[in-house]
Protein backbone atom coordinates (compact mmCIF):
# COMPACT_ATOMS: atom_id res chain seq x y z
CA UNK A 1 0.00 0.00 0.00
CA UNK A 2 1.51 3.31 -1.11
CA UNK A 3 0.09 6.24 0.84
CA UNK A 4 2.94 8.63 0.01
CA UNK A 5 0.60 10.68 -2.18
CA UNK A 6 -1.11 11.86 1.00
CA UNK A 7 -0.02 13.58 4.16
CA UNK A 8 -0.59 11.52 7.29
CA UNK A 9 -3.49 13.74 8.33
CA UNK A 10 -5.11 13.52 4.89
CA UNK A 11 -4.77 9.74 4.83
CA UNK A 12 -6.34 9.45 8.29
CA UNK A 13 -9.19 11.70 7.13
CA UNK A 14 -9.79 9.53 4.06
CA UNK A 15 -9.94 6.36 6.16
CA UNK A 16 -12.26 8.03 8.64
CA UNK A 17 -14.52 9.08 5.76
CA UNK A 18 -14.66 5.55 4.36
CA UNK A 19 -15.51 4.07 7.74
CA UNK A 20 -18.15 6.73 8.43
CA UNK A 21 -19.82 6.06 5.09
CA UNK A 22 -19.74 2.35 5.84
CA UNK A 23 -21.35 2.87 9.26
CA UNK A 24 -24.19 4.96 7.79
CA UNK A 25 -25.25 3.23 4.54
CA UNK A 26 -28.20 4.36 2.43
CA UNK A 27 -30.11 2.47 -0.23
CA UNK A 28 -30.37 3.48 -3.87
CA UNK A 29 -32.18 6.79 -4.27
CA UNK A 30 -31.91 7.59 -0.54
CA UNK A 31 -28.30 8.78 -0.34
CA UNK A 32 -28.93 12.26 1.08
CA UNK A 33 -26.83 11.92 4.24
CA UNK A 34 -24.09 10.17 2.27
CA UNK A 35 -24.11 13.03 -0.22
CA UNK A 36 -23.93 15.60 2.59
CA UNK A 37 -20.99 13.84 4.26
CA UNK A 38 -19.05 13.73 1.01
CA UNK A 39 -19.81 17.35 0.14
CA UNK A 40 -18.79 18.46 3.64
CA UNK A 41 -15.54 16.51 3.36
CA UNK A 42 -14.60 18.09 0.03
CA UNK A 43 -15.69 21.55 1.19
CA UNK A 44 -13.57 21.26 4.34
CA UNK A 45 -10.43 19.98 2.62
CA UNK A 46 -10.42 21.74 -0.78
CA UNK A 47 -11.50 24.81 -2.72
CA UNK A 48 -13.27 22.81 -5.43
CA UNK A 49 -16.61 24.09 -6.66
CA UNK A 50 -19.48 21.93 -5.40
CA UNK A 51 -22.76 21.64 -7.30
CA UNK A 52 -25.75 19.83 -5.78
CA UNK A 53 -27.87 18.13 -8.45
CA UNK A 54 -30.51 16.75 -6.10
CA UNK A 55 -29.94 13.00 -5.97
CA UNK A 56 -26.24 13.41 -6.88
CA UNK A 57 -23.53 16.08 -6.95
CA UNK A 58 -20.25 16.95 -8.57
CA UNK A 59 -17.08 18.75 -7.58
CA UNK A 60 -15.24 20.79 -10.22
CA UNK A 61 -11.54 21.65 -10.28
CA UNK A 62 -10.60 24.42 -12.72
CA UNK A 63 -6.82 24.94 -13.01
CA UNK A 64 -5.46 28.44 -13.44
CA UNK A 65 -3.29 27.34 -16.39
CA UNK A 66 -5.05 25.39 -19.14
CA UNK A 67 -3.90 23.43 -22.16
CA UNK A 68 -7.13 23.82 -24.11
CA UNK A 69 -8.21 20.20 -23.77
CA UNK A 70 -11.82 19.37 -22.90
CA UNK A 71 -12.70 18.44 -19.35
CA UNK A 72 -12.11 14.98 -17.94
CA UNK A 73 -14.51 13.28 -15.53
CA UNK A 74 -14.29 10.62 -12.83
CA UNK A 75 -17.29 8.89 -11.31
CA UNK A 76 -18.03 7.11 -8.03
CA UNK A 77 -21.27 5.54 -6.79
CA UNK A 78 -22.68 6.10 -3.29
CA UNK A 79 -25.47 3.58 -2.62
CA UNK A 80 -25.52 0.51 -0.38
CA UNK A 81 -27.34 -2.83 -0.59
CA UNK A 82 -30.37 -4.23 1.29
CA UNK A 83 -28.17 -6.77 3.08
CA UNK A 84 -27.27 -7.26 6.75
CA UNK A 85 -23.82 -6.51 8.18
CA UNK A 86 -22.42 -10.00 8.71
CA UNK A 87 -18.99 -8.95 9.99
CA UNK A 88 -18.01 -7.62 13.40
CA UNK A 89 -16.45 -4.33 12.33
CA UNK A 90 -15.67 -1.36 14.58
CA UNK A 91 -17.33 0.79 11.91
CA UNK A 92 -20.10 -1.70 11.08
CA UNK A 93 -23.45 -0.64 9.65
CA UNK A 94 -25.77 1.06 12.12
CA UNK A 95 -28.82 0.20 9.99
CA UNK A 96 -30.59 -3.11 10.03
CA UNK A 97 -30.42 -4.97 6.71
CA UNK A 98 -28.57 -2.14 4.93
CA UNK A 99 -24.83 -2.39 4.33
CA UNK A 100 -22.06 -1.40 1.93
CA UNK A 101 -21.52 -4.89 0.54
CA UNK A 102 -20.37 -3.77 -2.91
CA UNK A 103 -17.72 -1.24 -1.91
CA UNK A 104 -19.37 1.98 -2.98
CA UNK A 105 -18.19 3.52 0.31
CA UNK A 106 -14.67 2.82 -0.95
CA UNK A 107 -15.40 4.10 -4.45
CA UNK A 108 -16.68 7.41 -3.06
CA UNK A 109 -13.78 7.70 -0.62
CA UNK A 110 -11.25 7.13 -3.40
CA UNK A 111 -12.82 9.90 -5.48
CA UNK A 112 -12.88 12.20 -2.45
CA UNK A 113 -9.20 11.35 -2.00
CA UNK A 114 -8.59 12.55 -5.57
CA UNK A 115 -10.20 15.87 -4.62
CA UNK A 116 -7.45 16.33 -2.02
CA UNK A 117 -4.75 15.84 -4.65
CA UNK A 118 -5.95 17.99 -7.55
CA UNK A 119 -5.01 21.42 -6.23
CA UNK A 120 -1.49 20.20 -5.39
CA UNK A 121 -0.71 18.96 -8.89
CA UNK A 122 0.62 21.61 -11.30
CA UNK A 123 0.55 19.05 -14.16
CA UNK A 124 -3.25 19.25 -14.42
CA UNK A 125 -4.15 21.79 -17.10
CA UNK A 126 -7.81 21.04 -17.87
CA UNK A 127 -11.07 21.05 -15.89
CA UNK A 128 -11.71 17.95 -13.79
CA UNK A 129 -15.21 16.83 -12.79
CA UNK A 130 -15.73 14.45 -9.87
CA UNK A 131 -19.20 12.94 -10.18
CA UNK A 132 -20.75 11.28 -7.13
CA UNK A 133 -23.64 9.25 -8.49
CA UNK A 134 -26.68 7.79 -6.76
CA UNK A 135 -28.61 4.57 -7.39
CA UNK A 136 -26.07 2.47 -9.26
CA UNK A 137 -27.40 -0.78 -7.80
CA UNK A 138 -30.81 -0.26 -9.43
CA UNK A 139 -29.44 1.12 -12.69
CA UNK A 140 -31.28 4.43 -12.27
CA UNK A 141 -28.46 6.80 -11.36
CA UNK A 142 -26.20 6.62 -14.39
CA UNK A 143 -28.42 8.07 -17.10
CA UNK A 144 -28.90 11.54 -15.49
CA UNK A 145 -25.14 11.85 -15.00
CA UNK A 146 -24.50 10.71 -18.57
CA UNK A 147 -26.89 13.38 -19.82
CA UNK A 148 -24.96 15.96 -17.80
CA UNK A 149 -21.51 15.02 -19.13
CA UNK A 150 -22.89 15.17 -22.66
CA UNK A 151 -24.28 18.65 -21.97
CA UNK A 152 -20.94 20.02 -20.69
CA UNK A 153 -19.00 18.44 -23.55
CA UNK A 154 -16.70 16.30 -21.43
CA UNK A 155 -13.81 14.80 -23.38
CA UNK A 156 -13.41 11.52 -21.48
CA UNK A 157 -14.68 9.84 -18.32
CA UNK A 158 -13.40 7.05 -16.05
CA UNK A 159 -14.53 4.95 -13.11
CA UNK A 160 -13.24 1.96 -11.16
CA UNK A 161 -14.68 -1.01 -9.31
CA UNK A 162 -13.01 -3.16 -6.71
CA UNK A 163 -12.76 -6.80 -7.78
CA UNK A 164 -11.99 -9.90 -5.73
CA UNK A 165 -10.13 -12.92 -7.06
CA UNK A 166 -7.23 -10.79 -8.36
CA UNK A 167 -4.00 -9.76 -6.58
CA UNK A 168 -4.31 -6.88 -4.15
CA UNK A 169 -3.79 -3.53 -5.92
CA UNK A 170 -3.47 -5.17 -9.35
CA UNK A 171 -5.15 -3.25 -12.17
CA UNK A 172 -7.41 -4.87 -14.75
CA UNK A 173 -8.93 -3.15 -17.77
CA UNK A 174 -10.50 -4.54 -20.94
CA UNK A 175 -10.91 -3.16 -24.44
CA UNK A 176 -14.56 -3.18 -25.49
CA UNK A 177 -17.14 -5.12 -23.49
CA UNK A 178 -16.27 -5.23 -19.80
CA UNK A 179 -19.67 -5.77 -18.07
CA UNK A 180 -22.91 -7.25 -19.35
CA UNK A 181 -26.28 -5.68 -20.09
CA UNK A 182 -29.16 -6.85 -17.90
CA UNK A 183 -32.78 -6.25 -17.04
CA UNK A 184 -35.37 -7.58 -14.59
CA UNK A 185 -38.80 -8.73 -15.82
CA UNK A 186 -41.80 -9.74 -13.70
CA UNK A 187 -44.75 -11.49 -15.36
CA UNK A 188 -48.01 -11.46 -13.42
CA UNK A 189 -50.86 -13.79 -14.37
CA UNK A 190 -54.37 -13.17 -13.04
CA UNK A 191 -57.19 -15.69 -13.23
CA UNK A 192 -59.93 -16.43 -10.69
CA UNK A 193 -59.70 -17.65 -7.13
CA UNK A 194 -61.84 -20.61 -6.07
CA UNK A 195 -62.33 -23.07 -3.23
CA UNK A 196 -59.72 -25.81 -3.25
CA UNK A 197 -62.55 -28.33 -3.28
CA UNK A 198 -63.98 -26.89 -6.50
CA UNK A 199 -60.93 -25.69 -8.43
CA UNK A 200 -62.81 -26.03 -11.72
CA UNK A 201 -64.85 -22.97 -10.71
CA UNK A 202 -61.72 -20.84 -10.73
CA UNK A 203 -58.73 -20.29 -12.93
CA UNK A 204 -55.40 -21.05 -11.23
CA UNK A 205 -52.32 -19.53 -12.93
CA UNK A 206 -49.94 -22.18 -11.56
CA UNK A 207 -49.82 -24.26 -14.80
CA UNK A 208 -48.90 -21.17 -16.83
CA UNK A 209 -46.20 -20.22 -14.34
CA UNK A 210 -44.81 -23.76 -14.38
CA UNK A 211 -44.69 -23.85 -18.17
CA UNK A 212 -43.00 -20.44 -18.35
CA UNK A 213 -40.41 -21.69 -15.84
CA UNK A 214 -39.62 -24.74 -17.98
CA UNK A 215 -39.60 -22.66 -21.16
CA UNK A 216 -37.08 -20.27 -19.62
CA UNK A 217 -34.78 -23.16 -18.69
CA UNK A 218 -34.51 -24.21 -22.33
CA UNK A 219 -34.64 -20.78 -23.96
CA UNK A 220 -30.97 -19.81 -23.72
CA UNK A 221 -29.91 -23.01 -25.49
CA UNK A 222 -32.34 -22.22 -28.30
CA UNK A 223 -31.22 -18.66 -29.01
CA UNK A 224 -27.43 -19.06 -28.90
CA UNK A 225 -24.92 -21.64 -30.01
CA UNK A 226 -21.84 -19.55 -29.15
CA UNK A 227 -20.21 -20.88 -25.94
CA UNK A 228 -18.15 -17.68 -25.60
CA UNK A 229 -21.23 -15.47 -25.34
CA UNK A 230 -22.83 -14.56 -22.04
CA UNK A 231 -26.57 -15.17 -22.30
CA UNK A 232 -28.32 -15.86 -19.01
CA UNK A 233 -31.92 -16.08 -17.89
CA UNK A 234 -32.08 -16.45 -14.12
CA UNK A 235 -35.31 -17.12 -12.23
CA UNK A 236 -35.14 -14.88 -9.16
CA UNK A 237 -38.69 -15.07 -7.83
CA UNK A 238 -41.81 -17.26 -8.09
CA UNK A 239 -44.98 -16.70 -6.11
CA UNK A 240 -48.42 -18.27 -6.33
CA UNK A 241 -50.88 -18.92 -3.54
CA UNK A 242 -49.86 -19.69 0.01
CA UNK A 243 -50.50 -22.29 2.69
CA UNK A 244 -54.26 -21.90 2.86
CA UNK A 245 -55.27 -25.40 1.85
CA UNK A 246 -58.85 -24.33 1.21
CA UNK A 247 -58.04 -21.90 -1.60
CA UNK A 248 -57.05 -22.41 -5.22
CA UNK A 249 -55.19 -19.15 -6.00
CA UNK A 250 -56.22 -16.79 -8.76
CA UNK A 251 -53.00 -14.85 -9.27
CA UNK A 252 -49.27 -15.39 -9.30
CA UNK A 253 -46.05 -13.91 -10.65
CA UNK A 254 -42.62 -14.93 -11.81
CA UNK A 255 -39.48 -12.78 -12.03
CA UNK A 256 -36.37 -13.22 -14.18
CA UNK A 257 -33.06 -11.46 -14.58
CA UNK A 258 -31.98 -11.35 -18.22
CA UNK A 259 -28.28 -10.89 -18.93
CA UNK A 260 -26.31 -10.69 -22.17
CA UNK A 261 -23.08 -9.36 -23.65
CA UNK A 262 -24.95 -7.29 -26.20
CA UNK A 263 -28.13 -5.28 -25.82
CA UNK A 264 -29.59 -6.72 -29.04
CA UNK A 265 -29.28 -10.24 -27.56
CA UNK A 266 -30.94 -9.02 -24.37
CA UNK A 267 -33.83 -7.59 -26.41
CA UNK A 268 -34.21 -10.86 -28.31
CA UNK A 269 -34.30 -12.84 -25.08
CA UNK A 270 -36.96 -10.50 -23.72
CA UNK A 271 -39.14 -10.86 -26.83
CA UNK A 272 -39.02 -14.65 -26.61
CA UNK A 273 -40.21 -14.48 -23.00
CA UNK A 274 -42.94 -11.96 -23.70
CA UNK A 275 -44.31 -14.00 -26.62
CA UNK A 276 -44.39 -17.18 -24.54
CA UNK A 277 -46.12 -15.38 -21.66
CA UNK A 278 -48.75 -14.05 -24.08
CA UNK A 279 -49.26 -17.54 -25.51
CA UNK A 280 -49.70 -19.07 -22.05
CA UNK A 281 -52.08 -16.33 -20.93
CA UNK A 282 -54.27 -17.02 -23.98
CA UNK A 283 -54.05 -20.79 -23.50
CA UNK A 284 -55.20 -20.64 -19.88
CA UNK A 285 -57.56 -17.68 -20.12
CA UNK A 286 -55.47 -15.42 -17.90
CA UNK A 287 -54.71 -11.71 -17.85
CA UNK A 288 -50.99 -11.01 -18.17
CA UNK A 289 -49.02 -7.91 -17.15
CA UNK A 290 -45.27 -7.35 -17.18
CA UNK A 291 -43.09 -4.89 -15.30
CA UNK A 292 -39.44 -4.01 -15.92
CA UNK A 293 -36.80 -3.30 -13.26
CA UNK A 294 -33.12 -2.46 -12.90
CA UNK A 295 -32.22 -1.89 -16.57
CA UNK A 296 -28.48 -1.79 -17.26
CA UNK A 297 -26.81 -1.18 -20.62
CA UNK A 298 -23.67 -3.07 -21.56
CA UNK A 299 -20.52 -1.35 -20.32
CA UNK A 300 -18.21 -1.04 -23.34
CA UNK A 301 -14.79 0.54 -22.85
CA UNK A 302 -13.23 2.70 -25.54
CA UNK A 303 -9.97 1.08 -26.63
CA UNK A 304 -7.94 4.31 -26.55
CA UNK A 305 -9.10 5.10 -23.01
CA UNK A 306 -8.43 1.57 -21.78
CA UNK A 307 -4.90 1.94 -23.13
CA UNK A 308 -4.52 5.23 -21.23
CA UNK A 309 -5.38 3.33 -18.03
CA UNK A 310 -2.71 0.74 -18.82
CA UNK A 311 -0.15 3.44 -19.53
CA UNK A 312 -0.99 5.24 -16.27
CA UNK A 313 -0.70 1.97 -14.33
CA UNK A 314 2.70 1.26 -15.85
CA UNK A 315 3.89 4.79 -15.08
CA UNK A 316 2.88 4.26 -11.44
CA UNK A 317 4.62 0.89 -11.24
CA UNK A 318 1.36 -0.99 -10.70
CA UNK A 319 0.79 -4.60 -11.72
CA UNK A 320 -1.43 -5.07 -14.77
CA UNK A 321 -3.28 -8.38 -14.89
CA UNK A 322 -5.17 -9.58 -17.98
CA UNK A 323 -8.93 -9.94 -17.64
CA UNK A 324 -9.86 -12.65 -20.10
CA UNK A 325 -13.64 -12.38 -19.87
CA UNK A 326 -16.10 -9.59 -19.06
CA UNK A 327 -17.36 -9.41 -15.50
CA UNK A 328 -20.95 -10.68 -15.61
CA UNK A 329 -22.54 -8.32 -13.07
CA UNK A 330 -23.98 -5.19 -14.65
CA UNK A 331 -22.82 -1.61 -14.10
CA UNK A 332 -24.67 1.56 -15.09
CA UNK A 333 -21.41 3.30 -16.04
CA UNK A 334 -22.39 1.94 -19.45
CA UNK A 335 -24.65 4.99 -19.85
CA UNK A 336 -21.60 7.27 -19.62
CA UNK A 337 -19.70 5.32 -22.24
CA UNK A 338 -22.56 5.63 -24.71
CA UNK A 339 -22.08 9.41 -24.85
CA UNK A 340 -18.41 9.97 -23.98
CA UNK A 341 -15.11 8.14 -24.53
CA UNK A 342 -13.90 6.47 -21.37
CA UNK A 343 -13.17 3.26 -19.52
CA UNK A 344 -14.11 1.35 -16.40
CA UNK A 345 -11.13 -0.37 -14.76
CA UNK A 346 -10.78 -2.66 -11.76
CA UNK A 347 -8.49 -2.78 -8.74
CA UNK A 348 -7.88 -6.15 -7.12
CA UNK A 349 -9.01 -6.71 -3.53
CA UNK A 350 -6.91 -9.86 -3.17
CA UNK A 351 -7.18 -13.32 -4.63
CA UNK A 352 -9.00 -14.70 -1.56
CA UNK A 353 -10.95 -11.57 -0.63
CA UNK A 354 -14.73 -12.10 -0.27
CA UNK A 355 -16.60 -11.08 -3.41
CA UNK A 356 -18.87 -8.01 -3.56
CA UNK A 357 -22.45 -8.80 -2.45
CA UNK A 358 -21.12 -11.62 -0.22
CA UNK A 359 -22.08 -11.36 3.51
CA UNK A 360 -18.40 -11.45 4.54
CA UNK A 361 -17.39 -8.63 2.19
CA UNK A 362 -15.95 -5.27 3.26
CA UNK A 363 -14.01 -2.83 1.09
CA UNK A 364 -10.24 -3.35 1.37
CA UNK A 365 -8.77 -0.09 2.72
CA UNK A 366 -5.32 -1.07 1.47
CA UNK A 367 -6.38 -0.50 -2.14
CA UNK A 368 -7.74 3.03 -1.61
CA UNK A 369 -4.62 4.90 -2.82
CA UNK A 370 -4.45 2.96 -6.11
CA UNK A 371 -7.59 4.29 -7.86
CA UNK A 372 -6.89 7.80 -6.54
CA UNK A 373 -3.37 7.68 -8.00
CA UNK A 374 -4.63 6.32 -11.33
CA UNK A 375 -7.31 9.00 -11.54
CA UNK A 376 -4.69 11.68 -10.87
CA UNK A 377 -2.34 10.31 -13.52
CA UNK A 378 -5.19 10.21 -16.06
CA UNK A 379 -6.11 13.81 -15.19
CA UNK A 380 -2.50 14.82 -15.90
CA UNK A 381 -2.78 13.15 -19.33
Amino acid sequence: MDTTLFSQSDWEAILELRHTLHAHPELSGEEQETKKRLMDFISHHTHLQLVDRGSWFYALYEPKKRNGKPAIGFRADMDALPLPEARDLPYGSTKACVAHKCGHDGHSSALAALALLLEKDAEIRRPVYLLFQSAEETGRGGKPCADFIQTVGMGEVYAFHNLSGYPENAVMVRDGLTQCASKGLTFRFTGKRAHAGTPEEGNNPAPALAKLTLFAQDLVRKVTTDPLKTLLLTLVGLNVGGKDFGISPGEGEISFTLRADEEKDLAELEQWLRRKADQLAAEYGLRRTVTEADPFPATVNHKECAEKVRRAARDLGLTLVPMEKPWRPSEDFGWYLKVCPGALFYVGNGENWPAPHHPAYDFNDRILPTPAALFLKLAED
